[in-house]
């Protein structure tokens, strides 16, 4: 006798996702310091019909968000848990830049255990390559 097919939350969205006749959603990850790359970049993947999601702040350029040092550590931790979701709502990822840090890195390994297909606007940074 077989034993039941687990049905998963991402299983569950995936199909939500759908059913509501979604356009593929990509997350766009990389350095903060590439954010008008970013910016650019989502001006592609919405002109190809894509949802796009990204890094919203660059903790990198002064703000008064995160202009106390304390406040900006514990912000960046709360910022990269959102960054996952995003990536866990996303169909596929868009690694932008020439260069890949530590939290991106993070973020590629994270969408590869998810089974998330990705991209990167310079494949030569691609690890796997």
């Amino acid at each position: 006798m077989s034993s039941p097919q687990v049905i998963t939350p991402e299983d569950l969205l995936a199909e939500a996702k759908r059913q509501l006749g979604f356009p593929r959603i990509v997350a766009i990850c990389g350095s903060t310091r590439f954010m008008a790359e970013m910016a650019e970049a989502d001006v592609r993947e919405t002109k190809a019909r894509r949802i796009v999601v990204k890094p919203g702040c660059d903790l990198k350029s002064p703000h008064e968000f995160w202009s106390d040092p304390v406040e900006a550590a514990a912000l960046k931790i709360q910022l990269d848990e959102l960054h996952r979701s995003k990536i866990l709502l996303a169909d596929e990822v868009l690694v932008v830049g020439d260069y890949i840090g530590d939290s991106t890195r993070g973020e590629i390994e994270y969408a590869k255990s998810l089974g998330k297909p990705i991209r990167y606007t310079h494949p030569e940074v691609d690890p796997d390559a």
